[in-house]
């Protein structure tokens, strides 16, 4: 009986050990200063959207279908940029302050379904958004947004710009939020 109430008091211990750790943790990265984003992606007034490809897996039949196209990826974020209207969207690389390197990538196989269950989302389709400086090719920055996996090819349609919108967005909110940071602590 002193054995199992011994178990018990070392359990609450270690349980509230763990919880303890958590909300050091949680208020550590809440007070912790966030780290400057690159200037260039502060001040950029013009940006080349560069299209990196998109890829698929040769042996992929109806699962890696999606309409628009193979330049679909380029065409829908070109016309999202451009609609937010932050960026003057430039023809040629050498006019620009930034570089957006877009990419899509869809290896699914017919496998990938069973494996989405289980959180392997080794094949899963993503975006790539890469932002580089033009003058260095340095990457200034990168997001990537998986797109959920689906059969029907209109829900695959619907996740693709779901996915693309969150890219997009990753975009917005670095831009506006650093901006707005930058501009609280002057």
């Amino acid at each position: 009986m002193l054995r199992i109430a011994r178990q018990g008091v070392w359990c609450a211990v270690l349980a509230f050990t763990g919880l303890s750790s958590l909300l050091l943790q949680a208020q550590q990265a809440k007070d912790m200063p966030a780290a400057p984003v690159p200037p260039q992606i502060l001040t950029a007034k013009k940006v080349f959207i560069s299209f990196a490809g998109q890829e698929s897996n040769p042996n992929t039949s109806i699962f890696g279908e999606y309409s628009g196209g193979p330049n679909r990826t380029y065409n829908q974020f070109y016309l999202a940029l451009k609609g937010w209207g932050r960026y003057e969207l430039v023809a040629a690389p050498a006019d620009c302050d930034l570089v957006f390197e877009i990419r899509f990538t869809d290896r699914m196989v017919e496998g990938a379904f069973s494996r989405a269950s289980t959180g392997d989302s080794g094949n899963e389709p993503q975006f790539r958004l890469v932002i580089q400086d033009p003058k260095t090719h340095v990457v200034l920055w990168a997001f990537t947004e998986h797109v959920q996996s689906a059969r029907l090819h209109g829900h695959r349609d619907k996740n693709f710009d779901q996915a693309l919108a969150k890219i997009v967005d990753d975009v917005k909110n670095l831009a506006t939020q650093s901006a707005a940071a930058v501009e609280a602590r002057q």
